[in-house]
């Protein structure tokens, strides 16, 4: 997509930076709160965001969810299930049936 399709913006903390969406998700800040570690920091920012959007957190809360259900939500995509179930069977947790 070309430079000027694209508008600059500036979000709350000053970063500026250039989107062709309406997403008013600025980089900088997605790679800043982006976890070291754990299940989250093995995801792309979407999917990370609908899973905490959605209160999901822990490896035992997402146990929770049929994998049907966690493809339901708005920014996961097929990509980010087998992290997750790798991630659950570390430790012996599944999705639910």
């Amino acid at each position: 997509m070309p430079d000027s399709e694209k508008t600059l913006r500036i979000c709350d903390k000053g970063h500026k930076y250039y989107k062709s969406s309406d997403c008013p998700t600025c980089p900088t800040c997605e790679q800043e709160r982006k976890p070291g570690n754990g299940f989250l920091s093995l995801l792309s920012a979407p999917a990370r965001r609908a899973l905490e959007n959605n209160g999901i957190t822990s490896l035992e809360e997402l146990s929770k969810y049929s994998e049907k259900e966690i493809l339901q939500l708005h920014g996961m995509g097929p990509a980010s299930l087998p992290k997750l179930k790798s991630a659950l069977k570390e430790t012996g947790l599944s999705f639910r049936n």
